[in-house]
């Protein structure tokens, strides 16, 4: 999707040199105001470093120092009064979770006249939403789109439903347990659920050790990998499900696909973020033997980090013209 530059009055700072530009609409474009995020979160200011440019952050290698800094941000920029998952988590950086959802809102708008569908009328489902609940949070935010989020793991869903519950957002983010740990569509999608949009964030690795060793790997890159300091075993945390399976993230993305053509009517755009390059021509040539009308690849970046996401529809471009007439024509309050 091309993307235009953002204009000085949507970026709160001008972007470091050589690194990839945000989503424009993505409201972490340039350096943070960190006087402000510690005037709205106090705690943050103990987690404030200076990096190599001398300029203040944080430091990422510290599960801790990221959870502070979400805090802070969900607070300033999506008015989230009260958020924190239990230890261990996945605590993933709020910035490039925006740019999918600002990436689904603008694959919406190519299906509508390049209007962005919004409002509690547009209903996505979050696979494997975790104990951060971040997706429903932004996406809540920024469109006011309803949303369902599902996983597994019980403890996440009761970290995520206290979220929603100490910021009244029950009425627009639901919790569905999907109580069948093999399967993601199936058992989860009832007969009557429509969803406009599908998201997710499959697990990375196909192991505990492969995922340390990715952290491990990170910190050198960074320089920041100091054999005196004991530093966590993964950077932002995380349990099993969220960042390990059988087949790491090929073999995910492949199961999502195949049960997705199980609930091909109920949905109308299904995607999943895509980490390694590599993975993406096979689920491509997967989706078309499984029927997909519409197969895109949308590129985001987040500085040095490029990934993308991959959505598919099995409805063909009258199918969906019809969906966005019966279900789209109002939804622009809520």
């Amino acid at each position: 999707m091309p993307r235009k530059s953002p204009s000085p009055t949507t970026q709160p700072g001008r972007a470091e040199p050589g690194k990839a530009l945000l989503h424009p609409r993505n409201r972490h474009t340039g350096r943070y105001d960190f006087p402000t995020l510690i005037a709205g979160c106090p705690e943050l200011a103990g987690h404030v470093i200076l990096n190599p440019y001398g300029k203040q952050s944080i430091d990422f290698a510290n599960p801790d120092a990221v959870r502070v800094f979400n805090r802070a941000l969900l607070k300033q920029f999506y008015g989230i009064a009260h958020w924190d998952i239990p230890p261990g988590y996945l605590c993933p950086p709020v910035p490039g979770r925006a740019d999918y959802l600002h990436g689904l809102a603008d694959l919406l708008a190519d299906e509508n006249t390049g209007e962005i569908p919004r409002g509690t009328g547009i209903h996505a489902l979050d696979i494997g939403t975790g104990a951060n609940c971040i997706y429903p949070l932004i996406g809540r935010r920024e469109y006011g789109w309803r949303f369902t989020g599902s996983d597994i793991d019980a403890t996440a869903l009761t970290s995520a439903r206290t979220i929603v519950t100490a910021n009244k957002l029950g009425k627009s983010i639901a919790l569905r347990p999907q109580q069948h740990p093999r399967h993601v569509f199936e058992h989860l999608v009832q007969a009557d659920d429509r969803f406009d949009v599908t998201l997710c964030n499959p697990p990375f690795h196909a192991s505990q050790a492969e995922a340390s060793s990715g952290s491990q790997r990170k910190w050198r890159n960074l320089g920041r990998l100091d054999p005196k300091r004991k530093l966590p075993t993964l950077n932002f945390g995380g349990q099993a499900a969220e960042l390990w399976c059988e087949g790491g993230e090929a073999a995910f993305i492949a199961l999502l696909a195949d049960e997705s053509r199980g609930v091909s009517q109920q949905v109308c755009w299904f995607s999943t973020l895509v980490s390694k390059a590599s993975n993406v021509q096979p689920l491509q040539a997967r989706l078309k033997k499984l029927g997909a009308q519409q197969v895109r690849v949308c590129e985001m970046s987040q500085g040095q980090k490029r990934s993308r996401f991959v959505a598919w529809s099995y409805l063909d471009h009258e199918q969906r013209a019809t969906w966005r007439a019966d279900r789209w024509s109002n939804r622009q309050a809520g």
